[in-house]
């Protein structure tokens, strides 16, 4: 447990390093609890790891002020768990479930019984992301999304991804993207 939570410490401190995350980040967390202790997605969820992951999560909003939004498995249609305010604030739909592990995942299902004021939304547009055990974030994820590397490739024994994203670059050749003394 000690090293899963370590890799997920080292992961969140290479992202924030590249793309600092503030209380102005909603940054969407994907985890198979089930992929970090080398089953299949969704055949062997565990609380264990769950809570590990939050906490280290947990640390990492106190310190930062970024928001969380924790995806559930398809059997909730990848919707996410967030605090109820920051769906009011972002103006995201809130619906009507409670994940468990069996629909919802471990992660997320923990998730929602640790937060203060925990809803379900079915979608959001968040600035970053961590996917644990491709769990496919991406849906959640404003456009255009950016991939960012770590010094950790896996969590335990899922694959790691994580991305940032960034405003679309619109124009065309006479287009610029850097301000200059030409805008004064």
């Amino acid at each position: 447990m000690e090293t899963i939570e370590q890799e997920t410490k080292q992961a969140l401190e290479d992202l924030h390093q590249v793309f600092p995350l503030t209380n102005q980040i909603l940054l969407v967390v994907g985890t198979s609890t089930s992929e970090v202790v080398g089953s299949h997605i969704g055949s062997n969820g565990s609380h264990e790891v769950a809570k590990g992951i939050y906490n280290v999560l947990c640390n990492l909003q106190q310190k930062t002020g970024v928001q969380l939004a924790f995806q559930c498995c398809e059997h909730l249609n990848r919707a996410l768990v967030i605090e109820e305010e920051t769906a009011k604030e972002r103006g995201y739909e809130i619906v009507s479930a409670i994940p468990i592990r069996k629909a919802g995942g471990a992660m997320a299902t923990y998730a929602f019984s640790k937060m203060k004021h925990p809803v379900l939304v079915e979608e959001i547009e968040a600035e970053a992301g961590i996917d644990i055990g491709d769990t496919l974030i991406g849906m959640h994820l404003k456009k255009v999304a950016v991939p960012i590397r770590s010094t950790v490739t896996s969590i335990g024994e899922a694959h790691l991804t994580m991305a940032k994203t960034r405003p679309k670059l619109i124009g065309g050749i006479r287009a610029n993207y850097e301000k200059t003394n030409e805008h004064e």
